[in-house]
Order: structure tokens, then C-alpha cells, then sequence
């Protein structure tokens, strides 16, 4: 369970209190919905995070087995 928070961690790294601001963050969500990234506010980035919650869920557990899979390879 912790590779999906390092992740996140990682993510929002120097907007972590305001991960709405977060430049990396906001290019996943541009590339992903389609929405600007520069239109993207707190509210907007709720719903997304809402609408989208077990899309998201997939993607962190499935950082987790890649990263898995990198250590054994080490």
C-alpha cells in the first residue's frame, strides 16, 4: 500500500497541501479527460478525482506492481 502514496507523494511534490496546482498533475489530468490544464480548479479537480476514483485506484495499484517488478529486476 505504500507505492500508491509515494506516488501521490511524488505527484504533488511542491503543491502537496493544493494538488490542483500541481503542474504534473494537471498535465495527467489534461492528457487524460481532455479538460486545459490551465482552466483546472480545486472543484473541478474533485469531481474529476470522484468521477474517476476506481480508474485512479487501478492506476495506483498497478504503479505498485510495476515498481515490484523493477526491485526484482535489480
Amino acid at each position: 500500500m505504500l507505492e500508491p502514496l509515494r506516488f501521490l507523494w511524488n505527484a504533488t511534490r511542491g503543491a502537496r497541501l493544493t494538488p490542483w496546482r500541481s503542474p504534473y498533475l494537471r498535465w495527467r489530468m489534461e492528457t487524460y479527460s481532455g479538460a486545459w490544464a490551465e482552466e483546472i480548479t480545486a472543484g473541478k479537480m474533485m469531481a474529476f478525482l470522484w468521477a474517476e476514483r476506481w480508474e485512479l485506484l487501478r492506476f495506483l495499484f498497478w504503479t505498485r506492481s510495476v515498481q515490484r517488478e523493477a526491485q526484482k529486476n535489480r
